[in-house]
């Protein structure tokens, strides 16, 4: 198709996420795409600055994972999960189960990272109901986000997202977000009034992403979890933006030294080639659902569960984060806290903060997350060749492993200029 013909067809036929049709400019059409960059009809190369929604971890077309997915499609492309097994599938939870902080040995797979978090729910509360316990809550963060399925709004902090849908959501205990009150006060007193209701605390561990790229401490997280281990409660760790290298360590819970009850893994589990997602779980939780009673089963599941060219693809890039991987990591990281620390002088910027491969700051005076600032500055941007997409008036760049840091060096010159001029 001509670059025309695909503007046409998906203006006549597509819904794009997200997007507010009655005004958004007509999308830009991506042909191909390798590396750190995509590539328009033209072959214009565009600096991807968020990792294609923060799923793209080692670079696009990434050779290895490419090869892998293009072997398992001529062998095996997709079985029943249920009475069946197969190799890639077996073999990613093994190899998974070895680098997971804590005793998270059995891996329940999923479609995507909201229906890794329901999945993640549904264990928390059938595991308190297959013990014999009435446990009905959940405590989950202020800002957080967890995703866009009704159990994943539901522990997602409450505001524009969810506003259309605040009926259907059940209830939740909101804890203040841990940049911003003191969390472990509250829970404090929630477990003293309600400990003996609460099924699982769930958190985003060190970032809130979407609820503005909000950054925590780590002891915040280790007495968290430590408070919900003294209770009885399970600990819900929803590494979905932060597994996989993103914060330094292959996992947040491990930067923090925590090891939690279930977590929850998707966007770069495949390095970003193909949806799936993951629900791993301590054996001990585990043990609560295996029973000669049917009734106690966990009742869950999707069609493309365990899909084998997702998980060939989910085991290629677990291999390619190793020490080299780690080395590119820790270049970003210093690019990150170079340049945020010459932009933390500029009049409009607040609040400059790094967590491995994430920088972000927040715009002085915006107005939220529908502030046109934030617009203004991803047009700017691509109008430069990089992409980037402002949570309202809070900028980040969370760019893919394989990334130079001058290429990182010239996404930050791009925001410099925006700022000067706007």
């Amino acid at each position: 198709m001509s670059d025309g013909d695909v503007i046409e067809s998906d203006r006549a036929h597509v819904w794009h996420p997200y997007t507010q049709h009655g005004s958004a400019r007509v999308p830009l059409a991506i042909k191909r795409a390798k590396g750190a960059f995509l590539f328009d009809q033209d072959d214009r190369a565009i600096f991807d600055g968020i990792s294609s929604w923060w799923v793209t971890l080692h670079g696009h077309a990434q050779p290895e994972i490419a090869r892998a997915i293009a072997e398992q499609a001529g062998i095996l492309e997709q079985v029943i999960f249920t009475d069946f097994t197969h190799e890639p599938a077996a073999a990613l939870a093994r190899e998974l189960s070895a680098v997971l902080p804590g005793d998270l040995s059995r891996c329940f797979f999923s479609d995507d990272g909201s229906t890794a978090v329901e999945v993640a729910l549904k264990i928390a509360m059938q595991y308190w109901s297959n013990v014999g316990e009435k446990r009905p809550l959940i405590a989950a963060l202020e800002n957080a986000y967890h995703g866009d399925t009704f159990g994943a709004m539901s522990v997602s902090g409450r505001g524009l997202f969810t506003a259309p849908f605040q009926d259907q959501l059940f209830e939740v205990v909101r804890l203040p977000d841990p940049s911003a009150g003191d969390v472990l006060a509250v829970l404090d007193k929630l477990i003293a009034d309600r400990g003996h209701e609460l099924a699982a605390v769930i958190v985003e561990p060190l970032l809130l992403g979407a609820g503005g790229m909000h950054v925590y401490g780590e002891q915040f997280l280790r007495d968290m979890r430590e408070r919900a281990r003294r209770s009885g409660t399970l600990f819900i760790a929803d590494e979905v933006l932060t597994g996989f290298g993103r914060t330094g360590p292959l996992f947040a819970c491990e930067r923090a030294e925590i090891e939690p009850d279930i977590i929850c893994l998707s966007k770069g589990l495949t390095g970003g080639f193909l949806p799936l997602g993951l629900t791993a779980v301590r054996e001990e939780v585990f043990e609560r659902f295996v029973s000669d009673d049917r009734s106690r089963m966990f009742f869950h599941g999707h069609s493309y569960t365990a899909n084998p060219i997702a998980c060939a693809a989910a085991r290629a890039s677990l291999r390619l984060l190793n020490k080299e991987c780690k080395a590119r990591r820790d270049a970003i990281e210093a690019v990150h806290r170079e340049r945020l620390k010459h932009l933390s002088t500029h009049p409009k910027v607040r609040n400059t903060r790094v967590l491995g491969t994430l920088g972000a700051f927040d715009l002085a005076d915006s107005s939220g997350y529908l502030d046109k600032i934030g617009r203004a500055l991803a047009e700017y941007a691509l109008r430069n060749n990089i992409l980037l997409r402002p949570l309202g008036g809070t900028v980040y760049l969370l760019p893919p492993f394989c990334t130079l840091p001058e290429e990182l060096l010239n996404a930050y010159e791009v925001i410099a200029r925006f700022l000067d001029i706007s």
